[in-house]
């Protein structure tokens, strides 16, 4: 065996054989408690129970993208239909390429509150969290 091909077995071998596997990203949004509740809440208050919460990226902000929400009474048909205790989100396939495996929060704290997108794809974002980058 030559010199070269002894260092790496022997490189190889040191490389220990229980290293933490990495935790796959989830798939499609996922909708945290506090956003059910919050989001049932205020279904109740308009109404509509059978409507969701769309989720939108746009072209905008100060980092090129942007988060856009609204209520949307159904789905569209192309849309990706997530649900969660009754609650649902719909998301269109372009921007669905841009939030999957993000969590839908709801925070509230003494200074602010409202729904909060964790999105595992953001590169950059602009300081008021308003836009980001991918």
């Amino acid at each position: 065996m030559s010199e070269q091909a002894t260092q790496q077995t022997t490189q190889q071998s040191q490389v220990p054989a229980t290293a933490p596997a990495a935790k796959p990203a989830p798939k499609g949004i996922v909708i945290a408690d506090s956003a059910v509740r919050r989001l049932k809440e205020l279904l109740e208050q308009r109404q509509t129970p059978e409507a969701g919460l769309r989720l939108a990226v746009k072209g905008g902000g100060c980092s090129g993208l942007q988060y856009s929400m609204e209520w949307a009474e159904k789905a569209r048909e192309r849309d990706k239909i997530f649900e969660k205790d009754g609650v649902r989100v719909f998301v269109d396939p372009k921007s669905y390429l841009y939030l999957i495996g993000t969590e839908l929060v709801f925070e509230q704290t003494l200074m602010a509150s409202g729904f909060k997108l964790n999105n595992p794809n953001v590169k950059a974002a602009c300081g008021c969290g308003e836009s980001f980058a991918v």
